[in-house]
């Protein structure tokens, strides 16, 4: 039945919409016979004329059903339905014209009348078409829709305008505009004006408040609104009570093809990485899919953040199989589900396995003989580390020498360790181990290249991601939802910070860099490890007063700040660069290099056997004390009197 009376709905709006196109074409008659010579038409007699009407009404409703005019949903009308509205009653007028004139019906009227009369039935279709659009928005601007100020007068705030025309009930109202560029002061775009720029949003509310239109929301629609100029307009907003959005991407904003069609525009808050405005890297992706294609690919650490991402990225440029390892049953399956639907033509295998397990990665390796192998496998939680140094040990040192040593020992191509800035002038267990970590790469890289064969090692060192598993933005938000407080171990804690697909996209680009070992410094070359470019590190503090506000909370207001004091192995900053290593240029986008500080392999490789012994027998301090000799710079702050290092002067 419901569907009985949805069509019997549809068909009474199209005979509704068939009778008026009818009805306006048979006024427009009588009206072009008035404009082309009102003393003829007064001669004529009045039924003689009605009946010409009549015909014409007949004559323009099929032609308007055979160009399918009355389908066009009219409060969704654009220009091209208008173009296909004139163009079909113009075609009907005109034959009208011609049947007409051949049976000698228009004697003393100008041989211009059927002009005339396609352009009143033209005006009379499409002008009331056209009322009826404008009816409808100014019913939406004058009902309950929310006074919008848009930020970004470009494309963004043009596809957003034309998507807010089209939805039946628009819940938003444009009052104003705001440039990236303050160049278009006073110029309109869709009927709104400019009211300036973005970087002096206080003056633009003022002055919409005084004319009767003061925005409740600002909505950000420009991408170079970002960083210090969007915390620039949270600021303005926040002093003026008015909560800032940004638009949703732009395939959310199609157009829609039927009446119903249209979804409402859902706005998005403002991101946090929005407010870190770091640029987008130009990344060489082609280079990328010349390494990946065709070859088989194992990602250590599959579930985790960076080891996930990973797993999307060169599922996407055509692996000829995906190997997910990981040691964690839900993780895995989890990423080994969201690939079979975003990548299911990518032959996967997913593996429990525990790279402390030197047998089941050997037998790992012997079976699928990875060509590329990147390792993101580690533990990486500071304090849990640290309050388990020997399971640290085990994983990050001993566990990346399994999987190297596997590698090296089945002909794969390259093995890329995903490394950390924490292993700079390390004060935790964790930081230390993966020092470890990438002196036994640098040293397997140096034989390879010695030898001038053999598998490719690179080191890839960054900061911290944003949102990954166990940092400080997911606990921020988490803390947020229960009302406060944020924790922060110290008010001077400072942090580098950079995205997920940014990080991987630029480990992809160090791969293709080692691979083809070209356009490098020779220093970079003897074991050099590939540092991302993180930018300026953030002071953690700013950064949980700036989620309080993206909250639309005001921090030591609404929610409150506590600083808990640094835990055990935590440094108040982090150092991409040791004193020793040099800074090199790459050349690439996003990537520099710090060369060389390396060792012998057969010290790193006995040290390492020594520290795993030590931490598989349960003897702690024997294992740390291997690991303080082969990373003298290794000072936790409890035996430095539990002080951590002053931050640097920014």
């Amino acid at each position: 039945m419901a569907i009985l009376d949805r069509l019997r709905e549809r068909l009474t709006r199209s005979q509704s919409i068939v009778a008026a196109d009818a009805g306006a074409a048979f006024l427009s008659w009588p009206m072009a016979l008035l404009l082309a010579d009102p003393a003829t038409l007064a001669a004529r007699p009045p039924a003689a004329t009605a009946f010409e009407a009549g015909g014409f009404a007949v004559l323009a409703a099929v032609v308007l059903l055979a160009a399918r005019v009355p389908r066009i949903a009219w409060r969704y009308v654009g220009p091209v339905d208008l173009a296909r509205t004139v163009g079909a009653a113009s075609a009907a007028a005109l034959l009208f014209g011609l049947v007409l004139g051949a049976a000698g019906r228009l004697g003393g009227f100008t041989p211009l009348l059927p002009v005339l009369h396609a352009l009143t039935v033209s005006a009379l279709l499409a002008g009331a078409r056209g009322a009826y659009r404008a009816a409808v928005q100014h019913g939406a601007a004058a009902g309950e829709a929310i006074p919008v100020l848009l930020a970004g007068a470009g494309d963004g705030a043009d596809l957003f305008l034309r998507a807010l025309a089209r939805e039946t009930r628009p819940r938003y109202r444009v009052v104003g505009l705001l440039t990236a560029d303050g160049a278009q002061s006073g110029r309109q775009m869709h009927g709104v004006r400019v009211e300036g720029s973005v970087d002096d949003v206080p003056h633009a509310l003022r002055k919409l408040a005084r004319k009767g239109r003061r925005p409740e929301l600002i909505v950000v629609t420009a991408r170079e609104v970002a960083g210090p100029r969007l915390e620039h307009v949270l600021d303005a907003a926040e002093a003026a009570g008015v909560r800032v959005a940004t638009m949703p991407r732009l395939t959310e904003l199609r157009p829609a093809a039927r009446e119903d069609a249209a979804p409402p525009l859902a706005l998005q808050p403002v991101a946090i990485e929005d407010l870190l405005d770091r640029p987008q890297r130009p990344l060489d992706r082609e280079a990328m899919a010349r390494l990946v294609q065709g070859r088989r690919v194992l990602v250590t650490g599959a579930g985790g953040t960076i080891g996930a991402e990973l797993a999307r990225q060169i599922a996407a440029l055509g692996p000829a199989e995906l190997v997910l390892a990981d040691n964690s049953e839900y993780a895995l399956y989890a990423i080994d589900l969201e690939l079979s639907e975003t990548a299911p033509e990518v032959l996967r295998v997913a593996l429990i396995a525990d790279i402390r397990d030197r047998d089941r990665i050997f037998a790992l390796f012997a079976r699928h003989r990875p060509e590329l192998v990147f390792h993101a496998a580690a533990l990486k939680h500071v304090p849990i580390v640290e309050a388990n140094p020997a399971e640290g040990i085990l994983t990050n040192a001993v566990g990346t020498r399994h999987v190297a040593d596997a590698a090296r020992a089945h002909g794969a191509l390259a093995m890329v360790l995903i490394s950390t800035d924490k292993a700079v002038n390390p004060t935790s267990v964790m930081g230390a181990t993966k020092r470890l970590a990438e002196m036994y790469c640098q040293a397997l890289d140096l034989r390879a290249r010695a030898d001038g064969a053999g598998t490719r090692f690179a080191t890839v060192r960054f900061g911290n991601v944003l949102g990954s598993t166990g940092s400080v933005v997911p606990l921020f938000r988490r803390q947020l939802e229960r009302g406060g407080p944020l924790t922060v171990t110290h008010p001077d804690m400072r942090r580098y910070f950079m995205t997920v697909r940014e990080a991987v996209g630029l480990v992809l680009a160090a791969t293709v860099l080692r691979v083809k070992d070209e356009g490098l410094p020779e220093a970079a070359r003897q074991g050099g490890i590939f540092v991302l470019d993180m930018g300026e590190p953030v002071k953690i503090v700013d950064l949980a007063r700036r989620m309080i506000r993206l909250a639309g909370l005001r921090p030591d207001v609404d929610v409150a700040i506590r600083y808990t004091g640094l835990r055990p192995g935590e440094k108040l900053y982090e150092e991409l660069f040791h004193d020793r290593e040099t800074l090199v240029e790459t050349g690439a986008p996003g990537l520099l290099m710090a060369a060389p500080r390396t060792a012998d392999l057969a010290l790193v490789a006995r040290a390492m056997d020594e520290a795993g012994a030590a931490a598989r027998a349960g003897r702690e301090a024997a294992a740390l004390s291997v690991l303080a000799a082969l990373v003298p710079e290794f000072a936790r702050p409890d035996e430095a009197g539990g002080s951590a290092p002053a931050a640097p002067p920014m």
